[in-house]
């Protein structure tokens, strides 16, 4: 029953294995790269913690840059009637905040840029431009003056490329930053972050509306969350975990990636449960003459999955390449689909111990696939084996 007697079936056999192992492999690795997206693009903010403003009765509003708005009266003593808050006081809360390791503050409006059609989502930082971090594609953040990131439909919108120099301007004023790096974005539309010194010259009136905040190693998150939303409540403000949500569209994906997988895989057993039948009836002959020399069920049972074992062991060592050849050629392909480019990380999904597992799976479907009609020849009576020609 060896694959050299039935080189065709032998065949056969290897590429329902190969396409079992490659479905499996291109299913992990395109939902390590969705869950990835999913984990670092859940929320708007990469930090750990996120202070919002809020203004009249506690409703979550905006933090305008420049002092806050006086309120006569005992009104200016309750909050809960106060204006925007000052974010200068919530920046001190916040760096005066034991386990705060390090913050940013976010400002969005939209610019228009030369060479840009239409404009672009810029957003402005202030405090340690490195915190609010998003994912690159390629180049470096922007945590410089003059420096800017970009996303992918900014490059292509504006015909620009890393090293490349953008003039924003509003209103009459214009400041220029240089790209230094392309970050990975799926919202619509351009997008740009630099620090909002590299605003100056436009004069903006930016308004901060949330401040992201990286606790020190060892801080407790609970507590220090609570301590900080005490601060900073009386300024205007409130202090919240940062909790990403789930995209039902990336879950949808996901369901639909493993009811895939699980056919691919049970087409690939059956295949091998095919081959594995017709060479056992045409061969039960041999299995009685074995039997009658003393061939125990359970010897039955492994010689007739190691003929599918070697075959489905070489298999897998085909598919799993095969898989993350695909997986590396659709995923870009998802990113084009949203305007965007992958980056490498997303790509490089599969390590040793990802791939070790997935090149023994295709030993797996072939004993699984093996392992009914080697029950049944294990079962045959020897005298009735002997009589079946």
């Amino acid at each position: 029953m060896g694959p050299f007697a039935r080189p065709a079936r032998a065949a056969v056999t290897g590429a329902a294995v190969s396409l079992g192992a490659l479905g499996v492999t291109f299913a992990v690795g395109l939902g390590t790269t969705l869950a990835l997206i999913q984990t670092e693009n859940s929320t708007e903010s990469p930090a750990a913690v996120v202070v919002y403003s809020h203004g009249p009765a506690g409703e979550h509003g905006e933090v305008t840059v420049g002092p806050a708005p006086a309120v006569p009266g005992p009104a200016a003593e309750d909050p809960s009637v106060s204006g925007p808050a000052d974010p200068a006081a919530i920046i001190a809360a916040i760096t005066a905040q034991a386990g705060t390791d390090r913050y940013f503050g976010a400002a969005r409006t939209e610019l228009a840029a030369r060479g840009l059609v239409g404009t672009a989502d810029v957003t402005a930082l202030v405090g340690d431009p490195a915190a609010a971090a998003r994912r690159l594609v390629a180049g470096t953040w922007a945590d410089a003056p003059g420096e800017a990131v970009v996303d992918t439909l900014f490059l292509r919108t504006a015909g620009a490329r890393i090293g490349d120099t953008v003039t924003l301007v509003d209103s009459g004023h214009s400041a220029t930053v240089r790209i230094v790096g392309e970050m990975f974005d799926v919202d619509e539309g351009p997008a740009l972050v630099t620090v909002a010194s590299s605003l100056a010259a436009l004069e903006l009136d930016l308004t901060f509306s949330e401040f992201g905040v990286d606790l020190a190693a060892g801080t407790d998150l609970a507590g220090y969350v609570q301590a900080l939303d005490e601060a900073v409540q009386p300024l205007g403000g409130h202090a919240a975990e940062n909790i990403g949500g789930e995209s039902s569209v990336i879950l949808a994906m996901t369901s639909l990636i493993a009811t895939l997988t699980l056919l691919i895989v049970a087409v690939a057993v059956l295949g091998v449960l095919n081959t594995v039948v017709l060479d056992t009836r045409e061969r039960v002959h041999d299995l009685g003459v074995y039997k009658a020399l003393g061939m125990t069920p359970r010897q039955t049972i492994a010689m007739v999955v190691t003929s599918a074992a070697g075959i489905g062991a070489v298999a897998g060592l085909v598919g799993v390449p095969l898989g993350v050849l695909l997986h590396h050629a659709v995923v870009p392909m998802m990113g084009d689909a949203v305007l965007t480019r992958m980056p490498h990380a997303y790509l490089a999904v599969y390590g040793p111990a990802d791939l070790v597992p997935l090149a023994l799976g295709g030993l797996v479907i072939a004993v699984v696939g093996a392992l009914l009609p080697a029950t049944w020849a294990a079962g045959t009576r020897t005298a009735t084996a002997l009589r079946t020609e």
